[in-house]
């Protein structure tokens, strides 16, 4: 019987298999959700899977498809960005990054606020 072994793309210089793919988009979920608890959760919410998709997609044993990509990229900056690093487009990165940083600053400031 063939056996299927995942499809592969250019990526710089070497081959990004699927496996490979997958992982470097469980790291941008991580970068995103950081040390929650409910990144299944949120996923669910943002791309409307099924618990243990949402899970695979954070262990990394499995990618999104491009609909759930496009869904994950509408929501995360660090799946985005990830994305624009992947195709080899890092100056488009550089938007992703300055709106996380936005972000997190606009809770700083909301955290301080609380404070005094």
């Amino acid at each position: 019987m063939y056996q299927n072994k995942g499809s592969s793309f250019p990526f710089g210089r070497d081959l990004l298999t699927d496996a490979e793919f997958a992982l470097v988009i469980a790291s941008a979920l991580k970068v995103e959700f950081g040390p929650t608890r409910n990144g299944a959760k949120m996923l669910m919410r943002w791309t409307g899977v099924s618990s243990r998709t949402a899970k695979n997609w954070l262990s990394g044993t499995h990618a999104p498809s491009g609909v759930h990509l496009v869904l994950l990229a509408r929501e995360s900056n660090a799946v985005l960005k990830a994305i624009m690093l992947l195709a080899e487009r890092p100056e488009m990165s550089l938007g992703a990054s300055l709106i996380s940083l936005r972000r997190v600053l606009a809770e700083t400031m909301s955290a301080l606020d609380e404070v005094m």
